[in-house]
């Protein structure tokens, strides 16, 4: 099912970036190149829903419940919720934090969904038999709690989330790293969502080698060749067929698959 994605036709290499380098090329997309948060937002969003609809067979009458933090990883996530929504997905969206406690761009996020008439909830007022219902009636999970941000062991209603979403034993696509893992060291806490794939952005994370990351796709954030090559990294046209590759680890490194 998932490797019905479309692919790359060519393999090629695929360098591997830490969090500080990643951390980089947001600060250089926005500060120098004038690419927004929300362009980038909506770019790893939109591809997120490709994905998903994919891991689900297609999204039309599929039940998809979206688990979104409350920074860049959560907006991303509330981005791919619209596109699933407008494909005729039946989605729900569960915030580990209150509305008013969101970044301004994920919560601009959260209030194009409200206004489409998108169930948006707040976890700290769902009950948990109507949590735990949530997840059993869900098709698909999408977690894009916590990205590279990631700082020790998710906690409170994190947790609780992360926690839920591996006891339903339904699939979970994590955005960029499957939250409760760390993206730079590899190092997975306690708990941690157990992905059947991971969505990462832009360029691989060097902590994605873990079990807990699934089938490893590449979604293209259009971060220019020029940038890249500031940071002395060769990368070449990856999405020149495809705005979403898959990924292979191969002697030492990872490749697109053909």
């Amino acid at each position: 099912m998932v490797a019905q994605v479309i692919r790359a036709r060519e393999r090629a290499r695929v360098p591997s970036i830490t969090t500080d380098q990643m951390r980089e090329v947001d600060r250089l997309m926005v500060e120098e190149y004038g690419i927004v948060l929300l362009q980038m937002m909506e770019n790893a969003g939109r591809n997120l829903a490709r994905l998903a609809a994919t891991l689900a067979a297609g999204a039309r009458d599929r039940s998809v419940l979206v688990l979104a933090g409350r920074g860049n990883n959560g907006g991303g996530g509330m981005v791919a919720a619209r596109h699933l929504s407008n494909m005729g997905g039946r989605v729900r969206i569960i915030l580990p934090v209150a509305v008013r406690e969101l970044a301004e761009v994920p919560a601009h996020q959260a209030s194009i969904l409200r206004r489409m008439g998108v169930e948006l909830l707040e976890a700290e007022d769902v009950p948990q038999t109507r949590l735990d219902s949530l997840f059993g009636e869900a098709d698909l999970i999408v977690d894009a709690l916590i990205g590279y941000s990631l700082s020790g062991a998710p906690r409170g209603r994190f947790a609780v989330l992360i926690e839920g979403a591996n006891a339903s034993g339904k699939p979970i696509v994590s955005l960029d790293v499957p939250s409760g893992v760390d993206a730079g060291s590899g190092t997975v806490y306690e708990p941690s969502i157990k992905a059947v794939a991971t969505l990462t952005l832009a360029l691989p994370k060097t902590g994605l080698g873990a079990p807990e990351v699934g089938e490893l796709y590449l979604a293209d954030l259009s971060v220019p060749p020029s940038l890249y090559r500031r940071l002395e990294l060769e990368v070449g046209p990856l999405f020149a067929d495809a705005g979403v590759i898959r990924l292979q680890w191969q002697d030492g490194g990872w490749v697109v698959e053909r």
